[in-house]
């Protein structure tokens, strides 16, 4: 084994931070190196939220041709093609892989593909994937290690080899009945998904809702639109051992209020929730310590309990977003150009793609009332958007929270048809410091989803007494 490489900078993980800390580096001149062990350009791009999207746009199209006639149009039978959806998908990962390595190789950039691990504090070990090994050693090294779906340690599941995502996205065939364990972002798109393709779905979920971390009307109205299309779902719901193989056969035993329950299907998904990819990286060995959960410890400006080692993105605790890891890097970047800038008080938006999708900012009803915020609540059902209307899709509402004595925006949610698109008009009224009056009397172009917030911004209650 060779001696130690130096470098200025060693980015352990090309992810979204990642890629972005490392192209600013070596624009700057610094000897930059970056570590990955194999999805040029990250999670994002590669197996998560943009390949996520192009299958679930498949799917919006097979639903949209499945209606034809509502649309005046006449059609004949149709069948899914899972390949033609998978190539379509390939297509676009591969164009994205394409660009990402032009990027990477430009400004004299080193990218080493391959497995990193601490062997020393600021010191990386890579098993190359070609064979062989390099030692890098930097003066600042930045982690963005990601994290990965977990399988909860329930009897059966691991050797059951269950889908997670990635596999999903992967599959060459219609699943005959697929069931899925967990009712979060990813469960739920996923769900719609292989149902407007032709599967048989049924969402297996723990709780009482799905979309656990939202409002009960908005859950409510998920598990309505989710009923129509056909999809099964089972509430308070506890798995506990799975039988067969997924892809064949699969079988579930439940634990419910009203006693044991069984469930066969031909594949199962898991979506409940994710891992940190921070053991057997030799963290320790680093000087790099983690929380109760697993991540990274960090402070606000993303710095490590190791001087001169920084973490981005979800293995630092962010929340699990490409736009958040985004910014991440942003906050690194500007505190080593000695500007201050800080993850405190951060204004995060997000939009779950499923049809119509559910965006959200700022707080929901029952965060300000776990934080003993008074607020108003203004809701505007889609029917009453004219946008929504000429379009035929009226399902869901609008939602805002108003200081109860002030008008300030506290928080904004739309179930709706390109909600992710009304949400960012909403959040940048709240980063301009705008009253929800801003939004009332704004001329908005007609007939545009976003009109739809004069509406309902115009049925705010008045303000409480002082």
């Amino acid at each position: 084994m060779s001696d130690s490489e130096h470098f200025e900078n060693v980015i352990l993980g090309g992810g979204e931070a990642g890629k972005y800390i490392a192209w600013e580096l070596a624009r700057l001149g610094r000897r930059t190196a970056v570590i990955e062990r194999g999805l040029i350009g990250g999670s994002c791009p590669n197996i998560a939220c943009l390949p996520s999207k192009n299958v679930i746009r498949s799917a919006k199209v097979a639903e949209l041709f499945r209606h034809a006639a509502e649309y005046g149009l006449r059609t004949g039978p149709a069948t899914t093609d899972m390949n033609g959806v998978r190539r379509r998908k390939r297509e676009m990962v591969e164009g994205m892989i394409a660009i990402h390595q032009t990027r990477f190789a430009a400004n004299g950039l080193e990218f080493v593909l391959g497995e990193g691990r601490f062997v020393a504090p600021k010191t990386i070990e890579v098993r190359l994937a070609d064979g062989g090994t390099r030692r890098l050693e930097g003066e600042r090294v930045f982690l963005n290690l990601g994290t990965r779906a977990t399988i909860p340690n329930i009897p059966g599941l691991a050797a059951a080899a269950p889908l997670t995502h990635i596999e999903a996205l992967e599959l060459d065939r219609l699943p005959g009945h697929l069931i899925v364990l967990g009712g979060g972002y990813v469960g739920l798109e996923m769900a719609q998904a292989f149902r407007r393709f032709g599967s048989r779905v049924t969402i297996i979920q723990r709780g009482p809702q799905l979309a656990t971390r939202e409002d009960p009307d908005v859950a409510e109205a998920i598990r309505t639109m989710f009923v129509e299309d056909g999809i099964d779902v089972v509430f308070g719901a506890e798995t506990h051992a799975v039988d067969g193989h997924s892809g064949d056969q699969i079988r579930l035993r439940l634990r419910t209020a009203a006693g044991e329950r069984v469930i066969d299907g031909s594949d199962l998904l898991v979506s409940v929730g994710r891992t940190p990819n921070t053991p057997g990286i030799g963290l320790d060995l680093g000087g790099v310590e983690l929380d109760a959960r697993g991540y990274v410890k960090v402070n606000e400006r993303l710095e490590t309990t190791k001087p001169g080692v920084w973490a981005m993105g979800e293995c630092a605790g962010s929340p699990q977003f490409t736009h958040v890891a985004f910014d991440d890097f942003r906050v690194v970047r500007d505190n080593l150009a000695g500007r201050e800038r800080t993850t405190r008080d951060r204004l995060v938006p997000f939009c779950m793609f499923t049809d119509p999708e559910l965006a959200r900012v700022g707080f929901n009803e029952t965060e300000a009332k776990r934080r003993g915020i008074d607020v108003r609540v203004v809701k505007l059902p889609m029917t009453s958007v004219l946008r929504a209307r000429s379009i035929g899709e009226t399902r869901g509402f609008m939602k805002a929270l108003i200081d109860s004595r002030s008008d300030r925006l506290l928080g904004f949610t739309m179930l709706g048809a390109e909600a992710g698109e009304v949400v960012a008009v909403v959040q940048t009224a709240m980063l301009a410091g705008l009253s929800f009056t801003g939004l009332r009397d704004a001329i908005l172009t007609h007939p545009t989803m976003a009109e739809g917030l004069n509406v309902l911004f115009t049925n705010v209650p008045p303000p409480a007494a002082k």
